[in-house]
């Protein structure tokens, strides 16, 4: 006996639309969507508040975070309020009931590495160089295109003499 045919999959799903249906049907979605608050939170607290501060985890709609100092967690506290009305705008709707601010110890991360500054901006040009460019700007009558010009010129010495 022949097995029934199965019709042809018109369109592919897509993983993500498959991996909802199955949290939805496991009663997952809505945990899912409010763990979506410890990888947001930098972006709605800022970085400065970030910098002091570790969400750790959610239990029953509250939100439990780290603090590093004691007064930090004050003015926390007092910030909680716009903190929840801003986490929640940003995830769609109201899934963080509160948040739990508790001492305890927080990673610093490290810090981006600031590039030095181009070579060619540690460049000095002497007199006899500004002097040279003051010549070549001598036909200009207007002065703010003459000032601008000579800024461009100036910058293009500099570059020159860096070799960049």
């Amino acid at each position: 006996m022949r097995k029934p045919r199965r019709p042809k999959l018109k369109q592919a799903a897509r993983a993500g639309v498959l991996v909802e249906k199955l949290l939805k049907g496991f009663g997952l979605d809505e945990r899912l969507h409010q763990y979506r608050a410890l990888i947001i939170w930098e972006e709605v607290v800022g970085p400065q508040i970030a910098a002091r501060t570790r969400p750790i985890r959610i239990r029953e709609g509250v939100l439990e975070i780290n603090v590093d100092q004691p007064t930090w967690m004050q003015q926390l506290q007092f910030m909680k309020p716009k903190i929840l009305t801003q986490l929640n705008a940003e995830l769609g709707k109201a899934t963080i009931k509160d948040l739990y601010l508790k001492r305890g110890k927080v990673n610093v991360r490290e810090e981006k590495q600031v590039e030095p500054p181009p070579a060619w901006r540690m460049v000095q040009l002497d007199e006899s160089e500004k002097q040279q460019i003051g010549g070549l700007l001598t036909a200009i009558e207007d002065p703010g295109l003459r000032d601008e010009m000579e800024k461009v010129l100036q910058k293009q010495m500099r570059l020159l003499k860096a070799g960049e």
